[in-house]
């Protein structure tokens, strides 16, 4: 159908055009990419054998669609992509306000028109981009906004009786005939505004006003929501989540390998900043772990969930960090440190509702506590379990050498145990901050031990991974003060009884289990 040529009814008769539903239309269009082997809802991650499978058997069951889950699960998202399911242009008589169909008006005006041109009544195009309304459900959505009013200052312009179906407003739903229309958590929506879509979805038409009015609209709906179980803001009425037909499930990325990805995709990052940053792999696992850790971690509301935003918020976060430091110490290009995770705090406070213990604790030492989990569950995939290390015992002969064979982070610990620390500044230089990893005995050879290959820049990488690692397994301890962290002795720091208060006792008792743990580790 060549759109350019069409510009009146007449013109559309003869192209041979003939009327579709929008969930036929869907259908087929979903059909035709299923066996041209094609994803319909590309850029959505970690669905592949769950939601979208579940998507498209609604598609060809011509279903209106609730998609239940969690803040952050892609669900608006995948609603929107259902546009690209829809051809890319479609006809309508010219001025109408509800985008009627040239063959199949509904509307006064429609039909009037048609009465009195025939054949010349003038036809436009829709492209399906304009075939999309969406609403996010709020508790002062009104009946009027939905479905529409009566609008006495039409009537008076028009000196049009009440009664004259000329005088409705049209709200965004018949607006939204012929397309997609999407209810964004649909529990808010109001009870006595929930009812008033019974008819749009078991009849398909709208009532206003006491109007006899019959107006069979053709819409897909889709609704999103929290599961109703988990929200104390509302709930979805019983015999509208019955004409609902297919109710969809979604769920968060079930491995950190999907998570990668999501935030790669989605990351917010300029050229300028990707030719000046460097991210390595661990730096990024460490980032995605945060939000595994936070959705299992007992400060955090696991009904409100935990957004994939978080951790894409932390990657620019920590990018921006980097940079900000290399323009501080005017270095050409540099790459994210692990002291540059400070920087993502904002990200993740702001991105986590926490339950009543958890705002007793308090959302900054919450993200701490967050980040140094992650640090401990991915530091045991690029070197040994120092837990695992101090229950093992040496095989044959029990001699030092061997015990120092079995345990290669002694050289590392002693140096600290001897009373020497480190400090790493926030907004060091690179060149600085090697120049403070290399004094640490052992560290250069503890990375060199299992990545003989790694450049320099990823050794020293690494090696301060070590230490960040060492702080999370209770080797050394690990403190944030005035835009420096410090490395020291846990036993030292602990221990300094002189600066002990009344509310040190959590650090006191560490401190006792500190001697506990270096007996069982040393022995």
């Amino acid at each position: 159908m060549d759109i350019k040529k069409i510009k009146t009814l007449g013109d559309l008769k003869k192209s041979g055009y003939a009327p579709i539903s929008v969930k036929e239309e869907i259908r087929k269009n979903l059909i035709s990419k299923i066996q041209q082997k094609e994803n319909p809802f590309e850029g959505i991650m970690g669905y592949e054998d769950t939601v979208i499978p579940d998507t498209e058997r609604a598609i060809l069951s011509r279903h209106n669609i609730l998609f239940l889950g969690l803040r952050g699960q892609a669900k608006t998202r995948m609603a929107r992509q259902m546009v690209e399911l829809l051809d890319e242009y479609i006809p309508y008589i010219t001025g109408s306000d509800v985008n009627d169909d040239p063959l199949k008006p509904m509307t006064k005006y429609a039909k009037d028109l048609i009465a009195e041109m025939g054949d010349k009544t003038p036809i436009s195009f829709m492209h399906r981009s304009e075939r999309y309304g969406e609403k996010l459900a709020t508790p002062d959505v009104s009946v009027a906004d939905l479905i529409g009013d009566i609008d006495p200052i039409k009537a008076a312009n028009l000196k049009l009786h009440f009664a004259d179906e000329r005088v409705i407003h049209y709200g965004i739903i018949p607006r939204s005939n012929r397309g997609i229309f999407v209810i964004n958590e649909l529990p808010d929506l109001q009870a006595r505004i929930q009812v008033a879509l019974f008819n749009i979805l078991q009849e398909g038409d709208i009532q206003i006003r006491g109007f006899k009015l019959r107006m069979p609209l053709d819409i897909l709906f889709v609704f999103t929501a929290n599961p109703e179980d988990y929200t104390n803001r509302g709930s979805i009425v019983t015999p509208l989540k019955d004409r609902i037909e297919s109710q969809i499930l979604t769920h968060y990325p079930k491995s950190i390998e999907t998570s990668l990805a999501i935030t790669e995709q989605e990351a917010n990052i300029s050229v300028e900043q990707a030719d000046k940053v460097v991210v390595s792999d661990i730096i990024k696992r460490v980032i995605e772990q945060v939000a595994f850790e936070a959705r299992s971690n007992e400060y955090v509301d696991k009904k409100s969930g935990v957004s994939a935003r978080l951790t894409i918020a932390a990657f620019e976060n920590a990018v921006s960090s980097a940079e900000r430091r290399a323009i501080i110490n005017n270095e050409k290009n540099t790459q994210v440190w692990m002291s540059d995770l400070v920087g993502i705090i904002p990200s993740i406070t702001g991105k986590i509702e926490l339950v009543y213990e958890g705002e007793q604790e308090g959302p900054y030492q919450v993200a701490i506590n967050l980040i140094e989990k992650s640090i401990r569950t991915i530091f045991v995939q690029y070197f040994p379990n120092p837990e695992q290390l101090k229950k093992r015992k040496p095989t044959g002969k029990a001699s030092a050498d061997a015990k120092e064979v079995e345990n290669p982070y002694k050289a590392i610990t002693r140096w600290f145990d001897a009373g020497n620390h480190l400090d790493i500044l926030l907004d060091m230089s690179d060149e600085a901050k090697l120049a403070a990893l290399y004094k640490v005995d052992g560290l250069y050879a503890l990375v060199k031990k299992y990545y003989p290959q790694g450049k320099e820049k990823e050794t020293a990488l690494l090696m301060e991974f070590v230490l960040h690692g060492f702080a999370a397994y209770s080797l050394i301890s690990k403190k944030t003060i005035g835009g420096k962290i410090e490395f020291k002795d846990l036993m030292g720091s602990m221990m300094d009884l002189s600066n002990l208060k009344m509310d040190d006792e959590e650090d006191y008792s560490l401190s006792i289990n500190y001697f506990v743990y270096k007996y069982e580790y040393y022995c």
